[in-house]
């Protein structure tokens, strides 16, 4: 078959047929009396062969050892093919992403469109102050989608700051930041719950109320310190846990004080109460439960401070003690 038929059949135009000849991939087997090239059906099957190994990504170079080298095993060679198939998808997807990026904020001008670009490059970049300048500046032109990615990863405390407050101006990144929330990584997830701690709107409150029930404790504190502080009554049982364990104590009592201002008085002090007749709860976390009855009106607290003059744990009672004289009760 000449290789006009063959570049016809093969889909692999002559000029590429001649190419793999120079490099000794594919060599017509025989002449015509004209001196034409003429290829066999074993010289065709190779050259599909060598078609089908291109489109697995192998370079001609490879290809050649592939086809010529007895000893060759394919494994290694499909393993890196996997790699850099792997790598290659990242950059596509990466740039897809920044495009996409690009294109929410409608820009006006390709000014506009390369700004967006160097502040989607400068949070990525290795400097931590660079990336503090790029936050500080991006809150109006990067996309809240690329701020919160930019805030799940950021380690630096002051880049994270940055990042948390360009996300509140914007008020978005929300749905990524909840997926934050089931990262493996506990760094993430308190990165992710933090930012939404800052975020306003009903559908950041929304996701912070899922996490009040979340396995990890520092995503659950955070959550419920936030949502305290707003006046979510669902926050109540977790601020009472942060005080008992001395994490976030002073916090957590105050936003129960705030929640103690509406109509769960009663139910906090029981759960307060509650936690101190536990017979774990050591005289550290006693205390700390007894000074969070300071801030809770109604006859329940009062009834436990009253009952906890005669404590045996002297600071316990002189602590009741002191509030109850605040109170006017004694």
């Amino acid at each position: 078959m000449l290789i006009g038929e063959v570049a016809r059949r093969s889909g692999v135009s002559a000029r590429m047929l001649r190419h793999y000849e120079s490099l000794g991939l594919v060599r017509p087997s025989g002449r015509t009396g004209s001196g034409y090239r003429e290829y066999s059906g074993e010289d065709i099957r190779r050259i599909f062969h060598i078609e089908s190994l291109r489109a697995l990504g192998l370079s001609l170079r490879e290809i050649g050892r592939a086809l010529d080298d007895p000893g060759f095993t394919p494994s290694a060679l499909v393993d890196d093919l996997i790699r850099r198939t792997r790598e290659r998808i990242a950059a596509e997807t990466e740039l897809l992403t920044r495009l996409h990026r690009v294109h929410a904020r409608e820009p006006a001008g390709w000014e506009e469109v390369l700004q967006v670009l160097a502040l989607l490059r400068a949070l990525g970049d290795e400097n931590a102050a660079a990336r503090h300048r790029a936050a500080l500046a991006s809150a109006d032109d990067v996309p809240a989608e690329a701020l919160a990615e930019a805030a799940l990863g950021e380690s630096d405390p002051y880049v994270s700051g940055a990042l948390r407050w360009a996300l509140a101006r914007s008020g978005g990144g929300t749905a990524l930041l909840a997926q934050g929330l089931d990262s493996p990584v506990a760094a993430v997830r308190e990165r992710a719950v933090r930012a939404l701690a800052e975020l306003p709107g009903d559908e950041a409150d929304a996701v912070l109320r899922a996490a009040v029930a979340s396995p990890d404790a520092v995503v659950r504190g955070h959550a419920a310190l936030t949502l305290g502080a707003r006046g979510e009554a669902a926050a109540v049982p977790v601020l009472v846990d942060l005080i008992a364990a001395g994490e976030n104590d002073t916090e957590a009592a105050d936003a129960l004080h705030v929640l103690a201002a509406g109509d769960a008085a009663d139910r906090i002090a029981s759960l307060l109460v509650g936690r101190l007749d536990q017979d774990a709860t050591g005289a550290p976390a006693r205390g700390r439960l007894t000074q969070a009855l300071a801030g809770i009106p109604g006859a329940t607290a009062s009834r436990a401070l009253t009952r906890l003059l005669d404590d045996a744990d002297r600071a316990v009672a002189l602590t009741a003690a002191y509030l109850l004289r605040l109170r006017g009760e004694r």
